[in-house]
């Protein structure tokens, strides 16, 4: 896709939806003996999607999972929107859009497998990672750089955000001018 067309995509963005496994983790899960099931996520990430909703962008999960272990770190980071056990991702986007009165052009989704499909298929800007099945980087907007569970979301944050005019306020937040990481990305676009 041309970067112009990607960025004009990004400046249209109101709401970001991330499946969990494989884009907010690496996709492995780690079971304990007693049953409890655990999960790694990137800090990168986090701060990523708090970025998003400092600067007015809704962000949800919705996953198939229903793992205790993604309850606890949306509430760390405080995401309010979290679909667990969705067996039909696109159904759940549907009414979530519904009810914050977003038109599709105006969200983006990130997902790394066949149930992210449809909802990749119709939002605005849909994006995958590098190890995502061939149909899913054919249909996405855009396909990060980095793995899932490796700052995936944070790329993605960060282009969104960028297009938005509201990185450097953001950066500048922390005493950094620029990003010269996100400037080389953007000119590689």
């Amino acid at each position: 896709m041309p970067a112009v067309d990607l960025i004009a995509r990004a400046r249209r963005v109101r709401l970001l939806t991330c499946d969990v496994d494989g884009v907010l983790t690496d996709g492995r899960i780690y079971v304990a003996d007693d049953g409890r099931e655990t999960k790694a996520y990137s800090c990168l990430d986090g701060l990523g999607m708090k970025w998003l909703e400092r600067s007015g962008v809704a962000v949800a999960w919705i996953t198939g999972s229903t793992a205790p272990a993604v309850v606890q770190r949306a509430t760390t980071l405080g995401v309010e929107r979290v679909f667990l056990g969705a067996e039909d991702k696109l159904e759940v986007w549907e009414r979530l859009r519904a009810e914050l009165s977003i038109e599709r052009a105006e969200c983006a989704h990130i997902g790394d497998d066949f149930p992210d499909l449809a909802v990749i298929a119709r939002c605005g800007l849909g994006a995958t990672v590098p190890r995502a099945p061939e149909p899913l980087q054919r249909r996405a907007h855009y396909v990060t750089r980095n793995e899932g569970g490796k700052g995936a979301v944070r790329e993605l944050a960060e282009l969104i955000l960028a297009a938005q005019g509201k990185l450097e306020a953001l950066l500048a937040s922390y005493g950094e001018a620029s990003s010269p990481d996100l400037d080389a990305k953007v000119r590689r676009l």
